[in-house]
């Protein structure tokens, strides 16, 4: 029987997870609204995903590390922007 390569299936795992996000990247960037993300949901998951990526670092593990670092790229865009529209939103002070 054939012995699958555990980094393949970590590198696989990894490129899906990291692609689901790309979708949502791209509707906040044409859209510039993040109405329907949540961000306690966005800060959380960007925590977890820095976690996984360190704990990645500290295994040495590639598939982990790349694809880790991808999706906190991703989060930490979705977060900016949120941020962003955040300050957007707040009530106009008289000067």
């Amino acid at each position: 029987m054939p012995r699958i390569d555990v980094d393949l299936i970590g590198y696989l795992a990894g490129a899906l997870t990291s692609v689901s996000f790309i979708p949502q990247v791209l509707k906040t960037w044409r859209t510039k609204s993040t109405d329907d993300l949540s961000f306690g949901m966005l800060a959380v998951f960007s925590i977890g995903v820095c976690l996984w990526l360190t704990y990645g670092l500290a295994l040495r593990s590639a598939p982990m590390i790349f694809s880790n670092a991808f999706t906190l790229m991703e989060s930490g865009f979705l977060v900016v922007m949120k941020l962003g529209e955040r300050r957007r939103d707040l009530p106009k002070r008289p000067c």
